[in-house]
This record gives structure tokens, sequence and C-alpha cells, in this order.
């Protein structure tokens, strides 16, 4: 076997993971099921945030060192999708978050006269907003200059993708994929839908997340659009936009600004989050043959988030 490394799944922890790989002199291809327009990554929101996501030690780290990333990319936001945005998470204190909080600059508690209606607690911060097109396609162009390449190619099951390859090195970044190809039954989906609309004013983003329920409410306004959500449908697979859903997130984000209710639908999207029971996988073990297998998937809700974090993590067990 060669040196290559074989990186499986072509989302932003894939993409991230090879640039990691490819430019600390690794010779990296990536193979994807899927163009980098029908992942997951594509419908995220692309909002920085550890949300739904485990476990809580390792997280807040994965999720700081992306945040650094992000925060230089920002200088080029036209470039690599990435913005600097104000905004506010409704019903949640400081205290409940781990500690990474306190290492994010700017976050702050607001009281009732900073919230919207019905809210007594929150916290404002100035974050990552991503916009995911456009991210994926920076991501992918900085892995090619690094001597990285991506191909439209489906991996069968792990030793087979190892065979037909030839590399010594496979990472395992397929997400929900990871479910059928390891298998890993406790790899299981959460069902995402938002709304797009055309952005009738609104310049910074807004979430509010019940816990005891499915629904969400989420506002964020990416260049040319505003994204509305959402649901957190556990163990639902269901990847058509449903109507009766798509209103109620309409309703429940004209709450926060009544004009978003009079807003243009510019279009519906639905996502399958990879969540997973016991949290993130990094781990190393040996395929038949003795090549080095390398997993780095369910991140959740957070794959943006924690993807530069967790491509370190990753990359350390290649060696």
């Amino acid at each position: 076997m060669n040196g290559d490394v074989l990186v499986l799944g072509g989302g932003v922890v894939g993409l991230t993971t090879a640039i990691v790989l490819a430019e600390s002199g690794k010779r990296v291809r990536v193979w994807s099921r899927d163009p980098a327009g029908m992942t997951t990554s594509a419908v995220a929101g692309g909002l920085w945030w550890p949300y739904r996501i485990e476990p809580e030690k390792l997280v807040g780290e994965w999720a700081l060192e992306s945040l650094r990333v992000y925060e230089a990319l920002a200088d080029r936001p036209e470039e690599t999708g990435v913005r600097l945005v104000p905004g506010v998470q409704a019903g949640t204190r400081p205290a409940e978050l781990g500690p990474w909080a306190a290492r994010v600059e700017g976050l702050r508690e607001v009281g009732r006269d900073e919230l919207p209606p019905g809210f007594t607690s929150g916290l404002r911060a100035r974050i990552p907003l991503i916009d995911m097109p456009v991210h994926l396609g920076w991501l992918r162009r900085r892995l090619e200059a690094a001597g990285g390449a991506v191909e439209a190619r489906e991996a069968g099951s792990l030793a087979r993708a190892q065979s037909r390859s030839g590399a010594s090195v496979v990472v395992n970044c397929t997400g929900l994929g990871a479910r059928e190809l390891v298998p890993d039954p406790s790899v299981r989906p959460v069902r995402g839908q938002l709304v797009v609309v055309e952005n009738p004013g609104v310049e910074e983003w807004f979430t509010a997340v019940d816990h005891a329920s499915s629904a969400t409410t989420y506002l964020l306004p990416q260049p040319g659009r505003l994204l509305l959500g959402g649901t957190a449908e556990e163990d639902s697979w269901d990847l058509v936009p449903q109507e009766a859903t798509a209103a109620a997130i309409v309703e429940r984000c004209a709450r926060i600004h009544p004009e978003v209710g009079r807003a243009k639908v510019l279009g519906h999207r639905v996502g399958l989050r990879p969540a997973r029971d016991t949290g993130v996988r990094i781990e190393s073990e040996r395929l038949p043959g003795g090549a080095l297998l390398v997993h780095n998937y369910g991140h959740g809700g957070a794959g943006i988030t924690v993807a530069w974090g967790c491509a370190g993590a990753a990359a350390a067990l290649v060696g």
C-alpha cells in the first residue's frame, strides 16, 4: 500500500478533515456519494453554536478551535462564505452553557428589554454565520490547492473502499451513512426542515430552542435570503418538505419579526442531522489487511461548529 489517505464523505466534516491532512503533507482523496450541494451540510443554516452534540467535555474545545478559524475566514466573506453576525439566543442563560461560553468574546446575558415579547432571558453574541453553499465550494478549492481531489464515488464498504483505492489510511466522515457503512446502529437521523424567504430587512440572527419539543425557532439572514426554522424530529427519515410544518415555521418566526409573515417564499429545505447516542466518534482501528481506519462522525446538529477541531483530532490519529 502507498501513503495515500482516502476520506469518505464530502460534507463539511469530510472536506475539513481532508484539508487538514493535505496541508500536513498527506496525499488525500475524498470519495463522496453526493455532490457537495446535495449533502446535509449544504442544507444547514450555518450558525456556529454547539447544538445537539455530545460529549460535552470535548465539544467545547472542538467548537472553540473551529471558532478561531471562522473568525479569521470572516475577513473574506465573499470568498469563504463566513461572516460574523450579531444575534440573540432566547431562553438561555450563561450558567446553562459549558465552560466554552466564557471564552466567546462579547457573549453576554440580556434582559427583557433586548428580547422579543414572551422571553425573559437570553444571550447576545457576534458569532460566525456561514453561507454553506459558498463555504463548501471554498473548502473544495482549498483542498485542491493543497493537492487533494474530490471524486464522485460510493464506498460500498470500508474494506472495499480501501482495497479499491489502495490507500493506507481510510478516514470515515460519512455522517448518517456510518449507520450502514460501519455499521453503527447508534447513528440516527434528526430531521430538520426550514423555509427560505426573501429577507424583509432582518439583519441579526435569532434562535429559541424548546428542548421539550421537536419545534425550534430561528431566523438566519444569509446573503440574498432569510432562512427560517425549524424542526428537530428524532428518527425521522422523511426528506420531503411538509406544508403544514412550513406554515408553522413561518408563523413562529413571524411572532419574532411580523414582516416575515408577508415575505415571499423562495424554497424549502430538509436535512437529516447525523446524531449518535454516545456522541461524536473519533477513534481508530485496523481494517482487514492492516490498513488504518479513523472514524470522525456523529456530529448531530453541530458539524459546522466543531468541524476544524474534530478534523485536527482525526488527523492526529492518522499521524
